[in-house]
């Protein structure tokens, strides 16, 4: 394993783990307000956190995914682990001020 698909799977996983957060207190807050714009948010959260199940699942368990990814070139490594972690730093940033 290189160092870049590593940090990608650990990413996605710190992804799923925000996102059912956010989405617990989002969850939350529209049965108590019903707020059209915590709506939104709760939807997008689903929507997300499907996209990351799906990532994890690949990354780690789909043969032929984990295959193509770990004998891609560099580049697309790293450019996929790019996007995991700037997805998780902004997941932090939103769970961060959603818990202030």
């Amino acid at each position: 394993m290189t160092l870049w698909f590593e940090a990608a799977r650990l990413a996605v996983v710190g992804n799923v783990a925000l996102l059912v957060g956010l989405t617990a207190v989002w969850g939350r807050n529209y049965r108590a307000y019903g707020a059209n714009h915590t709506l939104g948010l709760l939807v997008f959260a689903g929507f997300l956190l499907a996209e990351n199940l799906l990532a994890v699942y690949l990354l780690y368990f789909h043969g032929t995914f984990h295959g193509w990814v770990y004998s891609a070139a560099p580049v697309a490594q790293r450019g996929m682990m790019a996007l995991n972690v700037l997805e998780l730093f902004a997941l932090a940033f939103l769970a961060k001020i959603t818990w202030e």
